[in-house]
């Protein structure tokens, strides 16, 4: 059997609003104090296991892009070449941006802060044509053209942005044996792991990607998904993923 292809993804560390348990979205926020150790571990833990990369490919996004910087500087890596792309920026969360969740939850019910944050096609409340304009305005999206500049997106819109690059740079260079990093976000990583996995709207909402924790594919020469691991501590991974499917829940 033909040796598999290797794909391996990084959720960016904690960013402050992580910590601070809001929506961000689009918001362009850095990692906190623990989001920085995180990224540090991940590169440490990459680097223990002799990976090394070809290519790296990150959001536009600061946390997502410091999260690859301080990875790779632990791998002694900084050569890699990266691509920066708006494609792989986190989902849109429109006008829920900066809210709080937990607040949030208490003003529209638990239920309705699960399926904005978790259900495949449902849209959260779009940005105004005031939020729009500005945020048109803003240069960290001169790169993304007013047709494709949302106002708020589903799981679903997320994929679907994210597939043209997935399809015409990401599969290319994994085809050619291209060892790939991807350092991005939760939602944009859940979006290209159901499309790995080949996951239904209902087993993707169940789907928690703990912050700064390398995850590794192994796949065949069609792409299927032959095997998949988080590198680190088991236990230290299952309370971060627990840590993620308990936002937005009344304590």
């Amino acid at each position: 059997m033909k040796k598999p292809f290797r794909l391996t993804l990084i959720r960016h560390g904690e960013s402050q609003w992580n910590q601070d348990g809001r929506f961000t979205g689009w918001v362009d926020i850095d990692l906190s104090e623990k989001g920085r150790a995180e990224a540090k571990q991940a590169g440490q833990l990459l680097r223990a296991e002799g990976f090394q990369f070809d290519l790296a490919y990150t959001s536009i996004l600061k946390r997502a892009i410091r999260t690859l910087w301080i990875g790779l500087e632990e791998m002694d890596s900084m050569f890699v070449p990266v691509t920066t792309s708006w494609r792989l920026n986190e989902r849109h969360y429109g006008a829920l941006q900066g809210l709080n969740k937990i607040e949030t939850a208490r003003k529209y019910g638990e239920d309705q802060v699960l399926k904005w944050r978790r259900g495949y096609e449902v849209l959260p409340p779009l940005f105004s044509d005031k939020e729009f304009a500005e945020q048109r305005q803003n240069p960290l999206f001169r790169s993304v053209t007013s047709e494709d500049l949302p106002r708020g997106e589903s799981l679903k819109s997320t994929l679907a942005r994210l597939l043209p690059l997935w399809e015409s740079e990401l599969v290319p260079h994994i085809r050619a044996g291209r060892q790939l990093l991807i350092v991005a976000h939760g939602n944009s990583l859940r979006a290209l792991v159901q499309h790995l996995e080949k996951m239904s709207s209902e087993q993707i909402m169940k789907l928690n990607i703990p912050t700064g924790t390398p995850l590794v594919y192994e796949l065949d020469e069609r792409f299927s998904v032959v095997n998949n691991r988080y590198l680190g501590d088991a236990d230290a991974i299952a309370r971060a993923q627990a840590v993620v499917a308990n936002q937005g829940k009344i304590k």
